[in-house]
């Protein structure tokens, strides 16, 4: 038996007066999300109650580890997917590459992607900002230092904090078209980390990459933005308690580390950006090949749909939604029964809100297909999902799906 998590990251989402009171799942037509609706279908609760929810405790709930015993930041768990090891005393932050613009004696923050940059011009902006003499001797001051991606993502590690410490800070993806400084740092080193963030304005907002960025109609990437601070975790093999080992398929530095705390291999995939423009097919190559090579379980996650909703883009997600049934789900049920009889759970790990660009605790809806018990296809959405099964934890998920 071979054994498939699929994750739509932040494909649920509420009812849409633009889509005639239905939510962008429940409008589209997506045939093979159906297909798995055959078998089983309902709604979990992925976050449990009175979590922040977002994709960091959604999905270590998910993978069976309670965020309330095992979660201290998100950034922990980015660091380990980076290969970035954290020794006693450090602190780990996420430093996104925001998009703000001056506003009087402010800021807006418009973009908590720095207007989707990545690749060179993402590495290039870090590396001119980490060589800038102010910004070096603050970060300095800081015992700070910051491993540079090629992407908008990049983790910056404060050495020496003390275990009393405290870091209140506001995930940039939730407070998109507002005025910031109402959501500076609070807590410890709180007034060092807001002036760091002004002087990369400073140093960013008339880089040469920025400039070409405008004039190309794109918005610069120029104030970074600590969040999701936390100091490292162990987590138990997830081998151990399922009986399985496998891999993990991700363009998302989160959920390789999640993988790599517990165990579980997360191969790179050419072309997976964890943008609309993902390489959906060579996810999907990798993840059979994962099969192929003796594991039974894999996890494969787009991470597309949610940020085509912090984007506010209707049409956008709805694009996203249509190429995980189109490019995911259909070649997944095409090709899985080389192996034999196949389970396939797929989910959201939560809602994220087009009406408010931000993630949503409510439950998920989920759909379990069983090769072996396929079922009429029928409506996958959550409103339907609402006749079956409610699940009132995301870590009864992975013994459902291995019927344990």
């Amino acid at each position: 038996m071979k054994y498939v998590l699929v994750i739509g990251d932040g494909m649920a989402d509420a009812p849409l007066e633009e889509l005639s009171g239905k939510t962008p799942i429940e409008y589209l037509n997506l045939p093979y999300f159906d297909k798995l609706a055959g078998s089983e279908m309902g709604l979990c609760q992925t976050v449990p109650r009175g979590i922040a929810p977002g994709s960091d405790t959604a999905i270590l709930n998910i993978f069976g580890y309670d965020p309330r015993k095992y979660y201290s930041g998100r950034s922990p768990l980015e660091a380990a997917g980076m290969g970035v090891s954290l020794k006693d005393g450090d602190v780990s932050m996420r430093v996104n590459l925001c998009a703000v613009e001056e506003s009087g004696d402010d800021y807006v923050i418009h973009s908590h992607n720095g207007g989707g940059i990545e690749g060179a011009d993402a590495e290039n902006l870090m590396k001119a900002l980490v060589s800038d003499e102010t910004f070096a001797k603050m970060m300095q001051e800081l015992n700070m230092t910051i491993a540079i991606t090629r992407t908008f993502r990049h983790i910056g590690i404060l050495g020496g904090v003390s275990e009393g410490a405290e870091f209140f800070l506001t995930e940039p993806h939730n407070i998109l078209e507002r005025k910031i400084t109402q959501y500076r740092p609070d807590g410890t080193l709180a007034e060092k980390l807001w002036a760091l963030m002004l002087e990369s304005f400073r140093v960013l907002d008339k880089n040469p990459i920025n400039e070409r960025r405008r004039k190309n109609g794109q918005l610069p990437a120029n104030m970074i933005w600590p969040w999701g601070a936390g100091r490292g975790i162990q987590l138990p093999s997830f081998e151990e308690k399922y009986g399985q080992s496998g891999a993990v398929i991700s363009a998302v530095p989160l959920v390789k580390g999640i993988a790599m705390l517990a165990g579980l291999e997360y191969p790179s995939v050419v072309g997976a950006t964890g943008d609309l423009d993902t390489n959906y097919e060579g996810k999907v190559s990798v993840a059979l090949e994962s099969l192929r090579n003796g594991f039974d379980f894999t996890a494969l996650h787009v991470e597309a749909p949610d940020e085509m909703s912090h984007a506010g883009s209707l049409e956008r997600k709805l694009e996203a939604i249509r190429r995980l049934d189109a490019r995911v789900i259909k070649p997944l049920l095409e090709r899985l029964g080389d192996f034999g009889d196949f389970r396939i759970l797929l989910l959201s790990d939560h809602p994220t809100l087009l009406s408010t660009r931000t993630h949503d605790g409510n439950p998920v809806p989920y759909a379990l297909y069983d090769s072996r018990r396929a079922g009429t296809p029928r409506k996958f959405c959550e409103r339907e999902c609402e006749t079956g099964a409610f699940l009132t934890n995301g870590d009864m998920l992975m013994p459902h799906l291995f019927e344990i």
